[in-house]
């Protein structure tokens, strides 16, 4: 069984200090993001991700973005864009999309799927901000089905083969967009 944390119950700081702790220990975490929720691990670890994978019944080598809590933690990533990407991420994160930038770096090279030179991130808001980890990420349902936007709504199963679930109650239920500026 799990580790459950709610955000209402435990406050934001405890679900914060929880993420961190069980990403760093090489776990896998389900996480309210802005709209949906999501799974998420480090994303160095290919024995985590391959968890995540065997959860939602996905296919190895699908890209997934890398996720950020705090503007601070990207600033390496986003200083090797050229200056209408950093323009371009400026103005829209954080907010409700994926980026999908180049990644001259190679870096996270286990979500970008079979193309290492680009690379879908994210940075959103919320009571998770200003958590200082980046994480694997991708939606926390099993593949083909809708993700879910209410911690209810997980698949037990799911909810089960985590390490630690944060409880952030009912989200909008929007997903992000998805924007190329790989090419910027």
């Amino acid at each position: 069984m799990s580790r459950v944390v709610s955000i209402e119950r435990d406050g934001s700081e405890g679900a914060r200090r929880a993420l961190e702790e069980t990403v760093t220990a090489g776990g896998v975490v389900l996480f309210p993001a802005d709209g949906l929720y999501g799974l998420g691990c480090d994303p160095l670890s290919a024995a985590a991700i391959a968890r995540i994978h065997e959860l939602k019944g996905r296919p190895e080598g699908k890209p997934s973005a890398v996720m950020y809590f705090a503007p601070l933690a990207m600033r390496e990533l986003v200083g090797q864009l050229g200056p209408r990407a950093r323009q371009a991420v400026s103005r829209l994160l954080p907010g409700p999309v994926t980026l999908v930038i180049a990644n001259p770096g190679r870096r996270y090279p286990l979500a970008c799927g079979q193309d290492p030179t680009r690379l879908g991130v994210r940075l959103i808001e919320g009571p998770l901000a200003g958590t200082k980890t980046p994480i694997f990420q991708t939606s926390a349902n099993t593949s083909g089905a809708p993700a879910p936007s209410g911690f209810d709504a997980v698949e037990p199963g799911i909810t089960a083969g985590v390490d630690l679930a944060i409880d952030g109650g009912e989200l909008s239920g929007r997903p992000s967009t998805v924007i190329d500026i790989s090419g910027l």
